[in-house]
């Protein structure tokens, strides 16, 4: 019997099994990739948005080489941490069926079966894109990952969307050899949230021709050698070899349905919890991380949520006591 089993081995799930060990808590992580996931599957020359000291867990200093420091070395920070504190992790074991039984849950996996008084939902978002719900999506030339700019070398590349993994797209296949870039994106401008030095990069090579891009715009069809898009002059088709869709992820909202947790009636379909303990509606179901904010997936970062693994460890020793 554990006393909590935390879903997702993310840099918040981590710290909330570093709050448990360190309360003396019987707990396991499970995840059903790699350890810290999303950030594995971020593109490979990505520099984060925050300093390093704000992604630091477990008070292990995070020492980067760069004023922002790059996905490979957040993946060497958080392997560290991981190793530093010894933690009880399951990764590539998927949970497939959560049975509340009152007084415990019951967790099957991939692997096996176990059983725990609470559970702390740190699954983050970045698992499950949004789909662009068109003809032709499910070729094999739909990318909803953008990992790398060499496979797009000579190629005509449509990037769907005007948010940071766009943009970032956009630029890098733009600058490694890419025939053509155009962008798709369904807002009137570029996200006012993007980076503060790529928005003026991305705009720049917008105005300039080099890339080109179409507001107010979106993909209707997909076929092997083009798309068709539509705009407020109508329908266009062009030619294309490639179709990045960076349009978004969202939380594992089944999962939470699931434990019986509610969520508010906003256009967020935000998850309910006391925001003082984490705990939902759900009597011993916590949330930690990117999952509160329901769709508003900017609304929670890493160094805005390690204090939720805090909470919700503090809240499950009172509630043993």
């Amino acid at each position: 019997m554990e006393d909590v089993i935390i879903i997702g081995a993310g840099p918040i799930g981590i710290a909330c099994g570093i709050e448990a060990q360190k309360r003396g808590l019987k707990y396991t992580i499970f995840d059903k990739g790699t350890l810290v996931n999303s950030l594995y599957n971020y593109p490979l020359n990505m520099t984060f948005f925050s300093t390093s000291d704000k992604l630091e867990i477990g008070n292990i200093p995070f020492i980067s080489h760069n004023s922002k420091p790059t996905r490979a070395e957040a993946l060497e920070y958080y392997r560290r941490v991981t190793s530093h504190w010894k933690l009880n992790l399951h990764l590539y074991e998927e949970i497939m069926t959560i049975t509340n039984t009152k007084k415990t849950f019951k967790i099957d996996t991939t692997k096996g079966t176990y059983n725990s008084k609470n559970i702390v939902v740190a699954t983050g978002f970045y698992d499950r894109p949004f789909l662009l719900n068109v003809p032709g999506e499910d070729l094999p030339k739909v990318k909803h990952y953008y990992t790398e700019p060499h496979p797009y070398f000579g190629m005509d590349i449509a990037v769907v969307g005007g948010a940071n993994s766009a943009v970032d797209a956009a630029l890098e296949t733009y600058r490694k050899g890419a025939k053509s870039v155009t962008m798709i994106v369904r807002e009137e401008e570029v996200g006012v949230n993007v980076k503060y030095w790529a928005r003026p990069d991305i705009i720049n090579r917008i105005e300039e021709g080099s890339i080109k891009a179409y507001f107010k715009a979106e993909i209707t069809d997909i076929q092997k050698t083009s798309i068709q898009f539509k705009d407020q002059k109508g329908i266009h088709e062009i030619p294309n070899d490639f179709v990045l869709a960076m349009t978004g992820y969202e939380p594992n909202f089944e999962m939470l349905e699931t434990l019986k947790v509610n969520f508010h009636d906003d256009k967020f379909r935000t998850p309910t919890y006391n925001p003082d303990t984490m705990e939902s509606n759900s009597k011993r179901v916590f949330l930690a991380g990117v999952v509160c904010g329901g769709y508003k997936t900017n609304k929670w970062f890493i160094e805005n949520s390690r204090e939720h693994a805090i909470k919700a460890m503090e809240a499950i020793i009172k509630s043993n006591v």
